[in-house]
């Protein structure tokens, strides 16, 4: 079933229709250019009818004086097209190219295996907006005018001549159906093959302690040669057809000339007429063999616009949000609902988590605790609103979540999540979430808050060590909680911390212990993942997660009441 695309709600169809008026002046540009082609064979005519019999060197100055003319304007109306061609596709990126890192950072969120990665394919369309395959396309509609003039010349080489577009024109379609699916799937496969490289690579130091790099290593080169050995097949049928394809022309443009050969020893036509006619059958045929030669190129610009017209939909504009007053963290949350991302049956197993009801006051801290798998991360990610519900609704302040922007809601979220990774920048990029008119002063504020302030000043270059390849790395300690300082930053109204202590040593337990205790003075509302009973610490409520359902709700001291009468001994020491 195809997909519905609104292309007024797609930032890449709105970028391509932005560029029709240059397509279109790029198109009279063709025009000027495939007439002045015939400056050559015109030229050829006269100097073979009228030069040579008359003997007039005037005839011969004046002609080349029009030829230089002439060939001067053909070469600045080619760079022009091509000039606004490779415009063209820079634009193209400038207008698309946001929203495709958007909706790429978007897609992260509820990422289920392979994804379409729309700036690898704005790249390959900008990439094919300026290659010569666009010109020859260009430069195809021509082809019936140099078949005319050659009708007009004689009707027994037009007949040939259009006999030969004919055999060039079903080679290009027997080349396309011959390696669309080949290409297809070779891409398809080098798709997957940079997925799996990204993940071996994110995570080399766990996987070679296991002994896993050579299998690793033997896996991907498997990988590998199967996609190179499925594009090498489509690669060799389409040099086949374009090796036939230029053979075919050239022995085309000598058939022309021993067939006009034979009509000017019957008089029918001028020796220079001979000459003429091999040139503009030449000229005729090149676009199809540049776009054969292309082919490759064509296809993957094909491909990318197609997965850019879907993955795209939806990034070329917000409906218009009513400006609503900051948030004081009154959240409710009422019968939420969440499948595993990607789940289509959803009878084949339950919900992640599943009728999640709650509501918390400004200044309550709720701890969440409950067995591994039991939907404490994936109601994290939902109350952030890092992942849609399925069903049911959070209110902040009794508004949806989708009532805000996400650059507007996040102003009031603090979100760290279980699994960290700092961004390549600076210390101080990654606190202030990359806010180039943040402020010193809350900068500091958010890490004394994590009690972080003092282990930054004693990196290399304090908030301005930067986290890039090569850079200092951090141990997972000092990661999550430059990740605490950057979840508090702005002191938010609502702040979600997931398994927040799981690499923190007793003075990092500490600073946690005492970051929910402030930010509870301050009235925001905090709610902790956690497996570690110190980091429930500081909060007032408490729910019990099990099996993705809510098993007990309540008050901290009730609820472990509750959990200590009906536990066993061991379990209850270990609540």
């Amino acid at each position: 079933m195809k997909s519905i695309v609104n292309q007024d709600q797609n930032a890449y169809l709105l970028a391509l229709r932005r560029l029709y008026p240059t397509l279109v002046v790029v198109g009279l540009f063709s025009v000027a250019v495939n007439l002045l082609m015939l400056t050559g064979p015109m030229f050829m005519l006269q100097l073979y009818d009228r030069v040579l019999s008359s003997g007039s060197v005037a005839t011969l100055q004046g002609l080349f004086v029009i030829v230089v003319a002439a060939y001067f304007f053909l070469g600045l109306y080619d760079l022009l097209r091509n000039r606004m061609l490779s415009r063209a596709a820079f634009r193209l990126d400038q207008l698309a190219g946001t929203a495709g890192f958007d909706v790429w950072l978007r897609s992260g969120m509820t990422a289920h295996g392979t994804m379409p990665r729309p700036l690898n394919d704005l790249a390959t369309v900008r990439g094919f907006l300026s290659s010569p395959a666009m010109t020859g396309f260009f430069d195809i509609p021509w082809i019936p005018l140099f078949l005319a003039i050659i009708f007009f010349i004689h009707t027994w080489l037009g007949l040939l001549a259009l006999g030969g577009a004919v055999v060039v024109t079903i080679m290009a379609l027997a080349n396309q159906f011959a390696t669309q699916r080949r290409f297809a799937q070779a891409m398809s496969m080098d798709s997957a093959e940079s997925y799996f490289t990204d993940q071996v690579h994110r995570n080399g130091n766990a996987l070679i302690p296991l002994g896993m790099a050579d299998k690793l290593s033997r896996y991907w080169k498997d990988m590998h040669t199967a996609g190179l050995a499925t594009g090498q097949t489509a690669s060799e049928r389409t040099e086949i057809y374009t090796a036939f394809s230029k053979a075919f022309r050239l022995l085309l443009q000598s058939a022309l000339l021993a067939l006009g050969g034979y009509l000017a020893l019957k008089q029918e036509i001028s020796p220079g007429m001979i000459v003429a006619t091999s040139i503009i059958a030449g000229r005729a045929l090149a676009p199809v063999d540049q776009v054969i030669g292309q082919w490759r190129n064509v296809v993957r610009a094909r491909e990318a616009h197609k997965r850019l017209k879907v993955s795209m939909e939806g990034s070329g504009g917000t409906a218009q949000r009513v400006e609503l007053p900051d948030p004081v963290g009154q959240l409710s949350v009422r019968g939420l609902t969440k499948f595993a991302p990607g789940q289509i049956n959803r009878t084949e197993r339950p919900p992640i988590v599943q009728e999640i009801g709650f509501d918390l006051a400004p200044g309550d801290a709720l701890g969440i605790i409950g067995p591994s798998a039991s939907g404490k991360s994936t109601l994290a990610r939902l109350l952030v609103g890092a992942w849609p519900a399925d069903s049911g609704e959070i209110r902040l302040d009794g508004a949806t979540l989708d009532q805000w922007t996400s650059e507007v809601l996040g102003r009031f979220v603090g979100y760290l999540p279980q699994t960290l990774e700092l961004l390549a920048g600076t210390i101080r990029d990654n606190i202030v979430r990359f806010d180039p008119n943040a402020s010193d002063d809350d900068l500091i504020a958010a890490s004394r808050l994590a009690g972080v302030h003092e282990m930054i000043l004693k990196l290399p270059d304090g908030y301005n060590t930067r986290l890039e390849y090569g850079a200092p790395i951090l141990s997972g300690g000092q990661t999550q909680r430059i990740g605490l300082a950057r979840a508090l930053y702005g002191m938010p109204k609502l702040v979600v911390l997931d398994e927040p202590n799981s690499n923190l040593d007793a003075d990092g337990d500490e600073a946690l212990t005492q970051a929910i205790a402030q930010m509870r003075q301050a009235g925001s509302t905090v709610v902790v993942m956690a497996h570690r009973p110190s980091a429930i610490a500081s909060v007032n409520k408490l729910m019990v997660l099990n099996d993705g359902r809510v098993a007990d709700f309540g008050d901290k001291a009730e609820v472990l009441r509750r959990a200590t009468r009906a536990a066993p001994p061991a379990t209850a020491q270990a609540v």
